[in-house]
Parts: C-alpha cells; sequence; structure tokens
C-alpha cells in the first residue's frame, strides 16, 4: 500500500500541469542571507549577484548603491585625494573607486551602521565547483538564549549551542533544454535537529531519523531526500521535504529573527513525504500542485493529502501567495484515531520602498479526528516591518497574534498569545550574519508559553551564522 500510494502521488503531482512552485525558489533552498529580509519564495537563487537597482535618473547600480555606468566618480570627493585608499574596493564601479560616501566601508567605525556603504566581499564556498556534478554546501548557526520559549524552537535556554550544523548536496533539474533531473538531501545536527525530525509517526519510535537523539538538547535528522525531475516550465520532485506552507523555515539561513512564530511550531507541517510539483505560468505567477502522505513523517504513510497554492506577482509593489494542504494527518499517531482537516495559508508581501518591506501572514487550522470526538482550531496573524539600512545592517519588528482551541491544547477555547520580536541583522561579510534580538510573550491565560507560568515574558538572544 505504500509503494503503491508513492507511485500514485508521482502520478497525481506529474499529470497536474498547473505543478507546484517549488524547482529552484522553495522553503527548502539554501542562501547566502541576505541583510534585508525577503520572502522565502523569492526567484532566484540567493548566490547570485543581486539584480540591478534602477536609480532616480535611471542608472543601474550594484545592490552596494555604486553606479558601474553612470557618470564618473568624484574621486577626490570620495578619497580626499587620495586615491590609493580606495584602489582596492572592486565592489564599487569609477575603476575600482569606492563610491561616495565612504570607500565602500562606510558608516560607522567602517561597519555601515549609520547607513554608509558596505563592502561585503565575495562568499567563500566549501565546494564553489561542486562535488561530483553536485553543488555542496551549508551553514553553522551556534546561538543563546536566556529564557526559554516554550512549544517553539529555542528550548535550551542558558547555553551557548549549535543550533544547526547543516550539509546539503543538490543538483537542480534544468528543464530548459528538454527533461533534466536532479534532486537533493540534507542533513542537520544541534539543538534545532530534534524538533525537525519525522515526528509524526508516534506508534514507530525508529520510524525514518526520529530516534537519532544524541542526548541532551542534541539530535541529528535528514529532514529532505527528494529526487527531482523538470520539463520547459514544468518540474517535479518526489520523496520527502519541506512543505510550503508558511512564511518562516526551520533553517537557520531561510528567516530574519532567531527565533520563530508560535503559528509556524504549533499549526504548519515541518515536512512532507510525496510528490509536489511546480509550473511557472509565467515571470510573475506560479501554481502549485500535489499529493502527500500525511505530516511530518518520513517514507511511512500516515494519512492522504492534497498539497497547493499559487504565487502570484500583482505589481512592482505586492507580490501574494497562497498555500494550503488538505485531508488525513496523524494517522499513525499513538492513542489517536487519525485527524480530517486544513491548513490555509496567505502571505501579502509590499515592497513600500527601496529600503522598507511590509510582510503579512495569516494562518487557518481546523482539524477534527476521524470520530469527531476531538478537534484543534488555530488562528495565526503575523506582521513584519523590515528595514534595510545598507547591505550589512537590517532592523526588522515581528508582531504574531495567535489563538488556539482544541483538545491538541488541553481543552482551552480562545486563548490568545502575543509575541513580539525586535531584531538585527549584521552582516560582517558574505559569510557570516549576525542575528540579536529581544522577544516579548504575553500569554492571556497563562498556557504555558512562558517559563513558571507567567503572563507575560522577555527574552533576549540571537545567534551567528557561517554559510559555506
Amino acid at each position: 500500500m505504500k509503494m503503491s500510494k508513492f507511485a500514485l502521488s508521482a502520478m497525481i503531482a506529474s499529470a497536474c500541469f498547473a505543478g507546484t512552485a517549488f524547482g529552484q525558489s522553495n522553503r527548502s533552498n539554501p542562501r547566502y542571507y541576505p541583510a534585508s529580509y525577503y520572502s522565502y519564495y523569492q526567484d532566484g537563487a540567493a548566490s547570485q549577484a543581486p539584480a540591478p537597482i534602477a536609480t532616480a535618473s535611471g542608472a543601474a547600480t550594484s545592490a552596494s548603491g555604486c553606479s558601474d555606468n553612470g557618470p564618473a566618480c568624484d574621486v577626490a570627493a570620495i578619497c580626499d585625494g587620495k586615491g590609493s585608499s580606495c584602489d582596492s574596493m572592486a565592489s564599487c564601479g569609477c575603476g575600482g573607486m569606492g563610491c561616495k560616501g565612504g570607500c565602500g566601508a562606510g558608516g560607522l567605525l567602517g561597519l555601515g551602521l549609520l547607513g554608509g556603504d558596505c563592502n561585503l566581499g565575495d562568499p567563500w564556498k566549501l565546494a564553489p565547483d561542486g562535488i561530483a556534478g553536485l553543488n555542496v554546501g551549508g551553514w553553522t548557526s551556534v546561538g543563546y538564549h536566556d529564557r526559554n520559549t516554550n512549544f517553539n524552537f529555542n528550548n535550551y535556554d542558558g547555553n551557548v549551542q549549535l543550533s544547526q550544523q547543516w550539509l546539503y548536496a543538490e543538483k537542480v533539474a534544468d528543464g530548459s533544454n528538454g527533461l533534466g533531473f536532479g534532486g537533493r538531501i540534507d542533513y542537520v545536527y544541534g539543538t534545532d535537529a530534534p524538533d525537525t525530525q519525522a515526528f509524526g509517526i508516534d506508534t514507530n519510535p525508529n520510524h525514518w531519523d526520529r530516534s537519532w537523539d544524541n542526548g541532551g538538547a542534541y539530535g541529528h535528522a535528514i529532514p529532505q531526500l527528494y529526487g527531482e525531475v523538470a520539463a520547459g516550465d514544468l518540474s517535479v520532485k518526489v520523496g520527502h521535504f519541506f512543505t510550503i506552507v508558511g512564511n518562516e523555515v526551520v533553517q537557520s539561513t531561510g528567516n530574519f529573527f532567531y527565533s520563530r512564530q508560535f503559528t509556524f511550531y504549533n499549526a504548519e507541517p515541518f515536512t512532507h513525504t510525496g510528490a509536489l510539483s511546480t509550473y511557472n505560468v509565467d515571470a510573475d505567477t506560479q501554481l502549485y500542485n500535489g499529493y502527500v502522505m500525511g505530516w511530518d513523517s518520513g517514507f511511512d504513510d500516515n494519512g492522504d493529502a492534497y498539497i497547493g497554492g499559487f504565487k502570484k506577482k500583482l505589481n512592482d509593489t505586492f507580490t501574494v501567495l497562497y498555500t494550503t494542504v488538505l485531508g488525513r494527518f496523524g494517522d499513525r499517531n499513538a492513542g489517536a484515531v487519525g485527524e480530517n482537516g486544513g491548513v490555509h495559508n496567505l502571505i501579502l508581501t509590499a515592497n513600500l520602498t527601496e529600503k522598507l518591506t511590509y510582510i503579512s501572514q495569516t494562518d487557518v487550522l481546523y482539524t477534527h479526528t476521524n470520530d469527531r470526538t476531538t478537534y484543534r482550531n488555530t488562528y495565526g496573524n503575523i506582521n513584519y516591518l523590515i528595514y534595510k539600512v545598507n547591505d550589512c545592517v537590517s532592523i526588522g519588528n515581528r508582531f504574531e497574534w495567535f489563538n488556539f482551541s482544541g483538545a491538541a491544547f488541553n481543552n482551552v477555547k480562545n486563548d490568545d498569545n502575543f509575541n513580539y520580536t525586535a531584531g538585527i541583522n549584521y552582516r560582517v561579510n558574505s559569510n557570516l550574519m549576525l542575528r540579536p534580538e529581544a522577544r516579548w510573550v504575553w500569554d492571556r491565560q497563562r498556557y504555558g508559553f512562558n517559563e513558571n507560568g507567567e503572563s507575560s515574558q522577555v527574552a533576549c538572544g540571537g545567534d551567528m551564522v557561517f554559510t559555506f
């Protein structure tokens, strides 16, 4: 039955001409994390050079603000006549001279903290030419937080910890010249790994990577293992892969903040096993369809569900993304009789200015057991406001309202939990990112989101993420 469902999933997804859009731009692709927040569904690989930004005069500039095609730079004004001090700044135009305002580094103490220019340099890669035809890389995330955020990641407070030691190998299926094949495998070790394992099947403690704990808060996981085929504008992945639902992700490289939403952890799947297709209708529209065997499990059958949605760029300012998973979940949880229901996710991204981005996310989850004796309902609304000071520094705010009811939450009805987070992303260079933050959590009914049942709590923390 398991193999027949797996074959059926591939057939269904391939037949969905409108596919599921995650060939190269889905939640699973690690990126050289940009200084300003971006939607994880942003097109293109982050390791590529940023697209030119049109200035007010129409001249193309690089992300550092340097014009390579505009009028000649005023070298004397830039370097006070000491051009040799700027000759090494090859990131700008004007024959290698730094741009006006700071010779490439600029800003407070040369760190770009007050809006001056910054020079990130070229990223270092573990295997710049690949290995055996595969793109190989990863990242190291080391973090610390002074208080736990219960029912979420970051539950090992007071310890400097290896949150994620991530390695991946992939070949992207290229269908631009006919049929193309690819695939991907991800491995992670650290304090985030136990939350990333295939925990969706309680009846088998050795299922997939669920038992790969390493004592204390540490563990291992293989959250992705899939093959991919592409032809023209259609691509299909088959195997074990990250969900398409939601704005925040498991990977440290895919989020602005060190901490994560309560909605992400308590109301969204992490992984699926099945088939997922992508169809690019045009440059501004992608459609997603697929079939998966439940939620958060490996290659054992844990239900039947449809997964799909669409992404649409409405204009130069607004992009909308809708995703859903509908069907049966958790059929093999201990003491459970299975659940029916679904989750809907809607994300609106607004590039208000060249430096200011607003993101609104809304999630609705509703499930009930097959015998309709118990249920769980959640509603999450999360809003982000991200300001990019320059390529080195961005400032972010996140406010979340998470409402939940049901047996999964000890029969609580309409409890409201609020979360406000403020943080900074500081890129030391193209490989190293620092993400300090402060997080306020208000738990109206003292359900237990805060330590010691407190109604309010402030947690400070952050991490450093080194990509390779």
